[in-house]
């Protein structure tokens, strides 16, 4: 099944499930509500006839005064069209009880002399309750229910009969029929319109979607392609963002910047190596011939440590997750980079002041943190003054762990703030020395597979305090 038609049955079903839930609640309370108006009607109309006519009831008069008029107005005829319903007479039944509960008076002229003190109307209105029912007439025929609501015929505050209304509920059909046939019909309507509703919003997603697809599938057999337009909605965020995705895997940009870069970088070393061994086809005394030698060696050096620290950076630029994040004891973990770089800090006259806080640990890949805060130290020895002091610590700080390397050297330019974490770009050391420029784009890509970041900073004393942020163990990392 096609996107397009699964969006569009997917919202004609929450809508028509929505409507139908609605409307079946709707005309299920339409039939009661009516009833419940009906009774409404009848009990005011109860009472005030009652009060209309208790003074013939004291007086048994029940074949002439208000009672006579008031059986021939039940009986008179008519014409009158009522939200749409013929009605030709009069639906109401009128009957009164003496205090027995025998019938003395009916307007339809059928119960006179019957006793109706055991009907729920009569039985509890003679004492002093609200009285009404709902009778069939008819057993089983819902049809002929007929409602009787009751009132009490009083002598002052002394009850000495019931009077009954009594309305048949065939009379409200017709108008509840006609209140749910309405209800139906805007039902109808509604979903019809959610359905071409659905239809156009659906045309104009897939409309969309049909422009990305054949982008993809030109991109895919290798044709040339230009990103279609697709507005501002999310389909063009995903558009940009295969096309983003695109630029990336075909790595021109990325290949062409490396190649050059790596070509410029090489230069030096290549050009120094053939120069000192032109040199050495000479004959020349052998303490100078062992000074050409050693420049040759650590030229070759510098290739091999560039052209090691490069794999090392591509190879973490183009992992997008780490696939088995274990638990790294942060203590442990310095202490092993402490112990990496002994000889070159003993070197350098230089001491190694480690602090770690009580941290929990953190999720990763031990070996890519070993060697981006063995990159931060590294760069902190070749600034650091001779016999000063380097530190690392690690504590906790806003919700994430913070690891740092901090040293009393020069700090950071103004210029090169914005470029530290630039492939290649370095600063001269002190010792005049130069770096691949590539350990600060290693700790930055390192950071980032374990859901963290990189800061260098220049320090509050001066000198130079570089961080790397990670998220504690209870977070998750990278999407894995």
């Amino acid at each position: 099944m096609k996107i397009g038609l699964r969006i569009l049955l997917g919202y004609f079903l929450i809508v028509g499930v929505a409507a139908w839930l609605l409307m079946n609640v709707f005309v299920e309370q339409v039939r009661p509500g009516v009833r419940f108006t009906m009774e409404d009607m009848a009990a005011d109309t109860a009472l005030l006839l009652a009060g209309v006519v208790a003074a013939d009831v004291r007086d048994n008069r029940y074949g002439d005064g208000m009672l006579a008029r008031l059986q021939a107005a039940t009986q008179r005829p008519l014409d009158a069209a009522i939200g749409g319903v013929a009605k030709q007479s009069v639906g109401y039944r009128i009957y009164i009880t003496d205090v027995r509960g025998i019938v003395r008076f009916d307007s339809a002229g059928k119960a006179v002399g019957q006793d109706y003190s055991r009907w729920n109307d009569v039985y509890l209105t003679l004492r002093g309750k609200y009285g009404a029912r709902m009778t069939r007439e008819i057993p089983n025929v819902e049809a002929s229910t007929v409602m009787y609501v009751a009132a009490p015929v009083r002598d002052g505050e002394r009850i000495i009969g019931s009077l009954t209304v009594a309305k048949p509920i065939s009379g409200v059909k017709a108008f509840i029929e006609r209140s749910q046939r309405k209800v139906m019909e805007w039902a109808a309507l509604l979903l019809g319109l959610s359905l071409l509703i659905g239809v156009a919003m659906t045309w104009r997603i897939m409309g969309t979607l049909r422009k990305l697809m054949v982008f993809v599938a030109d991109v895919q057999a290798g044709r040339k392609a230009v990103m279609p337009k697709l507005g501002s909605s999310e389909i063009s965020t995903l558009g940009h963002a295969l096309e983003a995705m695109r630029a990336k895997l075909e790595g021109k940009d990325y290949v062409e910047t490396l190649m050059h870069t790596l070509t410029h970088e090489l230069k030096s070393p290549i050009a120094a190596i053939q120069a000192t061994a032109e040199l050495l086809e000479e004959d020349m005394p052998p303490e100078q011939r062992r000074q050409f030698l050693a420049t040759i060696q650590a030229q070759n050096a510098r290739q091999r440590d560039l052209i090691d620290k490069l794999l090392a950076l591509v190879r973490v630029e183009k992992q997008q997750r780490i696939d088995e994040a274990e638990p790294v004891d942060i203590a442990s973990l310095l202490q092993d980079v402490a112990g990496d770089f002994r000889a070159r800090l003993e070197a350098r006259e230089l001491q190694l002041e480690v602090a770690v806080d009580d941290t929990p640990h953190v999720r990763g890949d031990v070996l890519l943190l070993r060697q981006a805060l063995g990159n931060l130290l590294d760069n902190a020895i070749g600034f650091a003054p001779r016999g000063s002091t380097v530190r690392m610590a690690a504590r906790i700080q806003g919700g994430r762990l913070e690891v740092s390397v901090a040293d009393a050297g020069p700090g950071i330019p103004a210029y090169a703030e914005a470029r530290l974490f630039e492939r290649f770009y370095s600063l001269p050391r002190p010792d005049g020395a130069k770096s691949t420029g590539l350990g600060l784009p290693f700790v930055h890509e390192v950071a980032a597979l374990h859901g963290g970041s990189a800061g260098v900073v220049n320090g509050e004393g001066g000198g130079c305090h570089a961080a790397l942020l990670l998220p504690l163990h209870t977070e998750r990392i990278n999407n894995t």
